[in-house]
């Protein structure tokens, strides 16, 4: 596996995707350098490698994507405001990009993903990348994983038509929940604050995601 992107420019490439996300409004040092130090490329097909450090989600098959550069960087800035993260919970793990991410700036990360070959592409995606932290699991995610909760955040990249609260209930105190809601147009992502027995609700974006599905196939 091909760590470096030889060919492809991806030193320049990575700055200049990370110089677009401050534009955008990315502050966090720290999404930032793992935004520019994780070979986005691996998680790509070798035919779409041209497209890796375009800020833009590509397809990765099964009516999935690999999520928006963008996106990925302000979910993962949105569940760092509070403070370190010792547990994190990610519903919908793809190719492995967004775990990728977050896996260097958190305690342990548990991913569920609901299609087998892409459980095991990124199980794959994450070795390579020596992620020990990163504990990936195929199953229906749309209950979350209460085996390890609670958890100090949930990061959902699938929208569901409204916020599940089997979900809410894995959220630790103080625990922030992000997830895009809605159906197949625009969908909101919202950050999600308990605060003892309330959940206190912020859009941040307005985004567009795959649904939420559930079972496992």
């Amino acid at each position: 596996m091909n760590l470096d992107g030889i060919g492809v420019k991806t030193p320049r490439k990575r700055e200049r995707l990370v110089d677009k996300l401050k534009d955008k409004g990315i502050r966090n040092a720290n999404v930032l350098d793992a935004i520019r130090t994780t070979p986005r490329h691996i998680f790509i097909d070798p035919a779409f490698s041209h497209l890796s450090y375009d800020d833009i989600p590509v397809n990765i098959g099964y009516k999935q994507t690999i999520s928006q550069p963008f996106v990925v960087a302000r979910m993962t800035e949105a569940v760092l405001e509070a403070g370190p993260l010792n547990r994190v919970l990610e519903i919908g793990t793809g190719c492995g990009y967004q775990t990728a991410i977050i896996a260097p700036l958190v305690g342990e990360v548990y991913s569920m993903e609901r299609i087998k070959p892409l459980h095991d592409k990124a199980v794959a995606n994450l070795e390579a990348l020596g992620l020990e932290n990163a504990h990936l699991i195929h199953g229906d995610g749309s209950l979350g994983y209460p085996d390890k909760s609670p958890y100090d955040a949930i990061i959902v990249t699938a929208a569901p038509l409204g916020i599940p609260n089997e979900l809410l209930a894995q959220l630790a105190q103080n625990g922030r929940l992000v997830i895009p809601v809605g159906g197949s147009g625009s969908q909101e992502l919202r950050l999600i604050t308990r605060k003892k027995d309330q959940f206190i609700s912020r859009l941040l974006d307005h985004v567009r995601f795959v649904p939420l599905l559930k079972g496992q196939v």
